[in-house]
């Protein structure tokens, strides 16, 4: 059964990969791979070979299990304990999926409410320049600090909008959008709070938020910095005309400074917020978007309802790309299932005995998270190796941190900020693996040779 699961897993991805040629949306067969996998999950026997049988994890549950029964020594039956934990295991990954799910949807309802009140419009009236490759370093750099300070994913989102109103032109608007990508990703490596699996590494007490800075910011820097260098040389082309010439321009709305630094303002206080509450995020950007929703209701007061509904929340929330928060969902559900089977957990312990150099399983981790997702590749890693043998701020970790960070840039479908652009531009999958995912990989092996040449200047 865990072969079939593996064949459902890879035959998706292809699915997605060839979504335009197949004419079946990517979110159809994100869904139906997830459900599928965890469907076979259900329906395999806990004797199966390579299904979780004598697995720690199931071992730990029927011992859960006759605890509460009150009678350990109780025979059980083992096929229905099975299907009770995979449900408890679904569960549990869906748990952990909808909080980046409630933490995708309030972002994004916050960056179109600022849209909407066209608080993008103060930013992109300040750049001036209409020559793509002075632009494309202004905006790789604002999208890489700034990821630094948030995070990749409401970064990349934010930065799309701001694209989206300076560069008409379809071509070469995406062309930006692949950088961002690169740069939010990279951004967000060398900081505890800029990617999610940094943030696992520092609250698990493998890295240091000192240590982690000062080892990742140049390599992060080199990541982005690569790539960017030779779409300057190799870029043609303009940014097209601007939508302002051809267009009535919209009438400017009074309230949107206000809601850009609000907005903005909730999106940089939820790490705070984490960090001071020791609430999950999503619980930040929902008490933020709880705030602007109020907000914005007793905004424009002199505004017909009818108007008014599109410059509150609730008018935002019906603009929100959908589809690609249950794409989000059908890929993270398909990960789940193959980490609750034990499959990257295996990978990564064949990794471990047949290579042998951390520096060689770490670097090909990073290039498997451009397939897989990197937060069960990080936590099985976690699992794998030992703090009392690998102490705080040592190389394993922060390499990791580096790789697993940057590596999702080589495919869309590689980093929540990969997939958050792809579901609000439509990118095309092979296009960005044949325009992006060479430079993201060029800039990949570049950043993670300028760390492994630093390593003794820190260790």
């Amino acid at each position: 059964m865990e072969t079939a699961v593996i064949i459902v897993f890879i035959l998706g991805y292809i699915a997605i990969a060839f979504e335009h040629p197949i004419r079946i949306n990517k979110t159809a067969s994100a869904i139906l791979t997830g459900m599928l996998c965890w469907t076979l999950f259900m329906l395999a026997s806990p004797n199966d070979h390579g299904v979780v049988e004598l697995s720690d994890k199931f071992e730990r549950f029927i011992h859960h299990w006759r605890i509460e029964a009150g009678d350990s020594s109780h025979p059980t039956d083992h096929t229905v304990l099975y299907r009770e934990f995979v449900i408890s295991e679904l569960a549990h990954h869906l748990s952990k999926i909808s909080e980046i799910l409630f933490f995708l949807m309030g972002a994004m309802t916050i960056v179109e409410l600022i849209d909407a009140h066209q608080g993008f419009q103060i930013i992109t009236s300040r750049i001036k320049t209409k020559n793509p490759k002075t632009l494309i370093w202004i905006i790789c750099w604002v999208t890489f600090f700034l990821s630094a300070i948030l995070d990749n994913l409401t970064t990349t989102i934010v930065m799309v909008s701001v694209v989206r109103k300076l560069i008409p032109d379809r071509q070469m608007k995406l062309l930006f959008i692949g950088m961002i990508i690169i740069a939010a990703n990279a951004g967000g490596a060398w900081t505890p709070i800029g990617d999610v699996t940094t943030t696992m590494l520092w609250i698990g007490g493998q890295i240091s938020s000192a240590g982690i800075m000062k080892s990742l910011f140049i390599p992060s820097v080199v990541c982005m910095l690569v790539p960017l260098l030779v779409l300057h040389v190799t870029m043609k082309g303009s940014i097209g005309e601007s939508v302002q010439n051809s267009e009535t321009p919209q009438p400017t709305v009074p309230t949107g400074n206000i809601i850009l630094v609000l907005g903005l303002g909730v999106l940089v206080m939820v790490p705070l917020f984490k960090t001071i509450t020791h609430m999950p995020p999503y619980a930040g950007i929902l008490l933020g978007l709880g705030i602007l929703w109020a907000v914005s209701e007793i905004m424009n007061p002199e505004l017909d309802e009818a108007v008014k509904k599109q410059y509150t929340v609730a008018g935002a929330l019906s603009r929100i790309d959908v589809p690609s928060i249950l794409f989000f969902l059908g890929i993270l559900l398909a990960v789940g299932a193959l980490e609750s089977m034990q499959v990257l957990q295996q990978t990564a312990s064949w990794l471990d005995e047949n290579m042998g150099d951390q520096r060689i399983i770490v670097t090909l981790t990073g290039l498997l998270s451009a397939v897989v997702d990197n937060v069960p590749l990080v936590a099985a890693s976690m699992g794998m190796y030992s703090k009392d043998v690998y102490p705080q701020d040592h190389m394993i970790w922060e390499y990791l941190a580096y790789c697993a960070g940057t590596g999702g840039s080589i495919l869309i479908i590689g980093s929540a900020a990969g997939v958050a652009a792809m579901g609000i531009e439509k990118i095309d999958f092979l296009w960005y693996a044949k325009k992006i995912g060479i430079l993201a990989l060029l800039g990949y092996l570049a950043g993670a040779a300028v760390y492994l040449l630093m390593l003794p200047l820190f260790h």
